[in-house]
């Protein structure tokens, strides 16, 4: 006799459980998503109306979370605003919010659908966890109800928050997190009234979650990884790059590094906002990425991670980032310092004159260290190191310590700091260290052409950021990259 639909599922959810258990390893996903945007309108559409354009991005995600499944991965992550995508007021978005439980009510929406209020995404996103036998995560919106009993309730009596949820292979929802760092232009939604932490066990390690902005935060991203201890974080994000540091593979990939975790990123796609860039990271290299400003294209990326990375003997031993930097006397003092903006940031640079030499140069309590040696000097390229000490306040107000070596949009000074992409100049070597007063500091080395460096730099222990490769490809920026949580 045949078993069961029911039967036949929960043994190929134990044998998928027992397979995991007996590796150290697993297959990780990513979906980078070109998102199909609503109408912009500034009146509500209908319920209907809404479900159906949800519809056809999940149908985009289903074929993405199938060809993972197929290709034997354990997990899935897609796209902050992948499912009703952005150009929201607080009214407009409401019809796309769905009320999401804790998940300790212990629901497999695919199962049983009506337990709660109409949750028709919910619904589906559990169902494709559950056919294919994955971890699904993804990024939707959470609406709870208030009243006037709460002071803070708002005028329209709900709460709405940018919500991410995770789905385990049965279909169970095993985690819900609401964004508390929200970008500035997310008014649609509310900000949590505490930040969360929000962690689940797997038969792979211990994950955690958070949203895009929430990355440059103390809370939850730093408690995640330094109190928390988990394995993995799940980044589900919306970015918008920034040349030449906040550029997401650059920056994404370098904070798994510093942190010392495997991150899995997954970006919206959107050339029109430069958004793109995802990526599966581990705490030695970038595993797999991807980055196209050229073509309105998604990808899959799919790669293979240790369960538990600080155990790996791959994963680099921990980094006094200051220590050669504060042992070294100041390398020859320069005349020709100068001043320039990245990111509305005051940066201090000097100008790489010769082809070979040491550098230093200092903004209040930053000193950088650079020793180089280019292949050969080009004429129509400079090159600047530069020192970032200080409070970033654009689009949100965090305490920044940057030492950077960057080609310059041009010969001319006044261009440093400018998003340029592409480069001639290669590298014999190159040596970047910085008195930083964080152990939070995020090293990377970003190639011309928007290229990661995995495996062609090291990190040694007191704290140099060093070439391997002999020479380097034309380089864009080497960069350590540090955040002070406690000045904020």
């Amino acid at each position: 006799m045949l078993p069961s639909q029911p039967l036949l599922h929960a043994a190929v959810f134990a044998l998928t459980a027992l397979q995991a258990l007996a590796s150290d390893t697993f297959i990780a996903a990513v979906y980078e998503h070109a998102v199909i945007l609503p109408d912009a309108t500034g009146e509500p559409v209908s319920p209907d109306d809404a479900l159906a354009l949800m519809n056809k991005n999940m149908d985009v995600l289903e074929g993405a979370i199938k060809e993972a499944a197929q290709q034997g991965a354990h997990i899935i992550v897609t796209p902050e605003d992948g499912i009703y995508g952005w150009r929201f007021t607080r009214e407009t978005i409401s019809p796309y919010l769905e009320d999401i439980p804790d998940p300790s009510v212990n629901w497999i929406p695919c199962t049983d659908p009506t337990r709660f209020a109409p949750a028709p995404v919910q619904e589906r996103l559990s169902c494709m966890a559950r056919s294919n036998s994955i971890y699904v995560v993804a990024n939707i919106g959470d609406k709870k109800p208030c009243n006037s009993s709460d002071p803070s309730c708002p005028g329209d009596g709900r709460y709405q928050y940018n919500t991410d949820v995770v789905f385990d292979p049965e279909g169970k929802l095993v985690a819900r997190y609401h964004k508390y760092n929200l970008f500035m232009a997310e008014t649609q939604f509310n900000y949590p009234k505490e930040p969360e932490t929000v962690t689940f066990e797997t038969p792979f390690g211990k994950f955690g979650i958070f949203t895009c902005f929430d990355i440059l935060f103390r809370e939850p991203a730093v408690v995640l990884v330094s109190e928390l201890q988990v394995d993995t974080v799940l980044f589900p994000t919306a970015w918008m790059n920034v040349l030449p540091f906040l550029t997401a593979i650059e920056f994404h990939s370098a904070w798994a590094m510093g942190m010392r975790v495997n991150l899995l990123s997954a970006n919206t796609h959107n050339i029109n906002l430069a958004m793109t860039g995802s990526g599966i990271y581990a705490p030695d290299r970038a595993r797999t990425y991807y980055y196209n400003m050229k073509t309105e294209d998604g990808r899959l990326l799919i790669a293979e991670l240790d369960s538990h990375p600080r155990l790996s003997p791959d994963t680099p031993p921990a980094v006094n980032w200051s220590s050669y930097a504060l042992s070294v006397e100041r390398f020859s003092p320069n005349d020709r310092d100068f001043g320039g903006p990245i990111f509305y940031d005051w940066f201090t640079f000097t100008e790489l004159t010769k082809p070979e030499g040491n550098l230093t140069v200092c903004q209040k309590d930053l000193c950088c260290h650079l020793s180089y040696k280019m292949s050969k000097k080009r004429e129509d390229e400079v090159y600047v190191l530069g020192a970032f000490d200080g409070l970033h306040v654009v689009e949100g107000q965090y305490y920044l310590q940057v030492c950077t070596l960057l080609k310059c949009k041009s010969t001319d000074l006044n261009t440093c700091g400018q998003p340029t992409e592409t480069a001639q100049t290669k590298f014999a070597m190159f040596s970047l260290s910085g008195t930083f007063g964080t152990n939070y500091v995020f090293p990377e080395v970003l190639y011309s052409g928007v290229e990661l460096a995995p495996g062609e730099f090291e990190i040694l222990n007191d704290g140099r950021l060093i070439s391997k490769a002999r020479p380097t490809k034309p380089v864009i920026t080497v960069t350590l990259f540090g955040r002070w949580y406690e000045k904020d």
